[in-house]
């Protein structure tokens, strides 16, 4: 393993950090607010000592593998969690670190889940930070610095596949490096023109500009007690639609760049996605319509809320906790499918699903005809058997590590609604579930063993498990 390298890289990104807190400082300063010197302190201090260390780490092997992709992911985004904490902490307005950790793995893992009572007593600043971790979070903090840094030997490619979400990662272009700047401006494209149309709908620049970032990285951090629901129906379906786009797999809207349409409206995973959208939208419309009696307000809702869930993002305009049990339901199984691979939505992801069913399909037909060879196609190619085996593999990890956090969360004696939501909603990156934890509730009620479990729930989940899990296995550390 490169050590050096590994945490090299991981400083070099601490530093980055620091340079991007230079937006909630700006926003601090606009509004005078005191949060600023709370800015400034983990600005000045993050940076010199990160930069002091790396001068004794002298990175000259330059070469990079799998694993060692892997633990760089792993540790850097424990340490920018732990960085982003710091202004919380010293601005009083989280004194408790605890709190203050989770807030911020919050942000970073896109997940949304809050332990603030009262989301509007935050100052301007904070709720900028809060909001730009999104962002930063969204597309990955490593593919970010990828973009915007030199190559070096075969790095950029394993921190690519380590950190974007789903089962497969491709390079669009020959090098990852451009790749990953090819990803960044269609996001950093997408988020301007939701920001723009956010204003149009009467929000000011600061509310357009936090609920963007909240919709780009379908994270779901906002600046009201109350989400979404304040807002003007314009803005809740603006929201609504931008929140489903950022949950479609990145790499088609550069295929749509190349005016490859034929292809994207090939993509099976696509197809599936709009009609498991579509599907639940119908549903939870009739299902609620006798609460709202006004099918206009029926069908914003189920939408809203639908796109929220299914991409992860968290927005709601609605206490779901009073929908009906099969709405529940709907929203609760669209937890766990999440959005698209390559999006910036959590859970299992589209592809998963669609592979794994394919998988049981050949596993069945080899019942019944046990001579026959099936082939397991996606998106119209012969899949690797690797990958199928490494789906499989991934989907028992997967339901072992929720089953574990459910164990150790239920510890904290709350109900069985609250637990099992909570989990679902922190390990799947939505921020709200159910119960004590529901769209107008929040996390305060857990203690701090809970909350250190759920903020570790929020990296496995944003980090699809291997690379925290890596992490925490003894023998990834013994030299060879």
């Amino acid at each position: 393993m490169n050590y050096k390298l590994i945490f090299s890289t991981v400083l070099k990104v601490i530093k980055i950090e620091a340079f991007l807190m230079l937006v909630p400082l700006l926003t601090s300063l606009i509004y005078k607010e005191n949060c600023f010197y709370s800015f400034l302190i983990t600005i000045v201090v993050s940076f010199t000592v990160a930069h002091v260390i790396q001068k004794f780490i002298k990175d000259d092997n330059k070469h990079f593998y799998a694993k060692d992709g892997l633990i760089t992911v792993a540790l850097t985004w424990i340490a920018v969690s732990l960085i982003g904490a710091i202004p919380f902490v010293i601005s009083g307005e989280i004194p408790s670190f605890i709190d203050a950790f989770f807030e911020t793995v919050s942000g970073f893992t896109t997940t949304g889940a809050s332990i603030l009572s009262d989301v509007e007593s935050l100052s301007k600043g904070l709720l900028m930070w809060r909001s730009f971790s999104h962002f930063i979070g969204g597309m990955g903090v490593l593919v970010f610095i990828m973009a915007i840094t030199r190559k070096t030997n075969d790095r950029p490619i394993h921190i690519l596949r380590a950190e974007m979400p789903g089962p497969i990662v491709s390079k669009l272009v020959p090098r990852a490096k451009d790749t990953a700047k090819i990803l960044y401006l269609i996001y950093i494209a997408i988020t301007i023109v939701l920001t723009v149309m956010l204003l149009f709908g009467g929000m000011d620049l600061f509310e357009s500009l936090t609920h963007a970032f909240g919709a780009a990285g379908t994270g779901g951090f906002g600046t009201k007690n109350d989400s979404i629901a304040s807002y003007s129906p314009y803005i809740q379906w603006t929201l609504a639609i931008g929140m489903l786009l950022f949950g479609v797999n990145f790499n088609l809207y550069y295929l749509l760049l190349l005016k490859k349409v034929g292809v994207v409206l090939k993509s099976t995973e696509l197809r599936t996605y709009f009609i498991i959208v579509l599907s639940s939208i119908a549903i939870i419309t009739f299902n609620i319509y006798p609460l709202y009696n006004n099918f206009a307000n029926a069908i914003r809702s189920a939408t809203f809320q639908t796109s929220s869930i299914m991409t992860t993002t968290g927005y709601s305009t609605a206490d779901f906790n009073a929908w009906p049990t099969l709405s529940k339901v709907v929203l609760f199984m669209l937890m766990f499918i999440g959005g698209c691979a390559g999006s910036t939505a959590g859970g299992l992801k589209v592809s998963r699903i669609i592979i794994a069913f394919k998988k049981i399909k050949a596993e069945l037909k080899k019942l019944l005809y046990p001579n026959t060879v099936s082939v397991i196609k996606f998106e119209g190619e012969k899949l690797d058997e690797s990958v199928s085996n490494g789906v499989g593999t991934y989907v028992i990890i997967y339901f072992i590590c929720f089953a574990i956090l459910t164990i150790l969360v239920s510890f904290n004696g709350l109900s069985f609604e609250t637990t099992i939501s909570s989990v679902s909603a922190c390990f799947n990156n939505i921020g709200p579930g159910f119960d004590l934890v529901g769209p107008m509730s929040n996390y305060s009620v857990f203690n701090g063993f809970s909350k250190v479990v759920l903020s570790i729930a929020m990296l496995l989940g944003r980090l699809e498990i291997y690379p925290l899990l890596l992490l925490m296995i003894p023998t990834t550390w013994k030299r060879k």
